[in-house]
């Protein structure tokens, strides 16, 4: 009899034992998947309280190459020439970003933003996402959003079509429209068009601004609000 208890006794430690250790494994798991699912969405976490500010229609100047143009028509002209995944690119709209915006909704300037994408298929991924944005009255918005999240860096992977939707849905642009576009490419010819655009123009690197036709060349060595504004103003 006395065997008998101890058989089951340790019969009973036994299954603790296991219980315990499936109990470890399963919360190692589930930590595990919550650590790769928070690694995975840091990079949104830059993108924490934006949202969507009012729409503004864009036209599509085909004679420039067809670039995304606000306020066609007024006296200072600025073009912008960025590739998605150029970290000059993300330096200078850092600094330059909120300062554009407010040229194109206090329509001071007309500006137009040429997004290439001559560093590999993220670039061409993230271009073609950004002229999704324009259809939905809200490229600026995307735009500082691409230059807003924190990419590990050009050929990283990153900006793979799920990350690029997560974006759009991370400051309100979600419609099935703008999912179906980013999904099956739809902009491809625009993205195709301004690539093949920048000899045409002279641009062999990014960022490269023109005021009034004019290539922009900092007076510094990093960028400075404060001389781009007067670069602009002097026109």
């Amino acid at each position: 009899m006395a065997k008998q208890q101890g058989k089951n006794a340790d019969n009973a430690n036994r299954w603790i034992v296991l219980a315990m250790v499936l109990l470890v494994i399963g919360t190692g798991v589930a930590f595990s998947i919550m650590g790769q699912n928070n690694k995975e969405n840091a990079p949104l976490a830059g993108l924490d309280g934006i949202s969507l500010k009012p729409a503004v229609v864009s036209t599509i100047d085909v004679e420039n190459g067809s670039a995304v143009t606000f306020n066609p028509g007024l006296s200072t002209v600025i073009d912008v020439w960025e590739d998605p995944q150029c970290p000059s690119c993300k330096a200078f709209e850092v600094v330059m970003g909120d300062y554009l915006d407010s040229l194109v909704r206090d329509e001071k300037a007309t500006v137009r933003f040429h997004v290439l994408s001559f560093k590999g298929p993220e670039s061409v991924r993230s271009a073609n996402a950004a002229f999704c944005a324009a259809d939905e009255e809200h490229f600026l918005d995307f735009h500082n959003a691409l230059y807003t999240v924190e990419s590990p860096g050009e050929g990283s992977g990153f900006f793979t079509t799920e990350v690029l939707l997560k974006i759009g849905e991370a400051i309100g642009i979600n419609s099935p429209e703008f999912e179906e576009c980013v999904s099956q490419g739809s902009k491809s010819d625009l993205v195709k068009a301004h690539y093949d655009s920048m000899g045409k123009f002279g641009v062999q690197g990014t960022p490269t601004v023109f005021i009034n036709g004019k290539v922009w060349k900092p007076t510094m060595e990093f960028f400075d609000l404060n001389d781009f504004r007067s670069a602009v103003e002097a026109g």
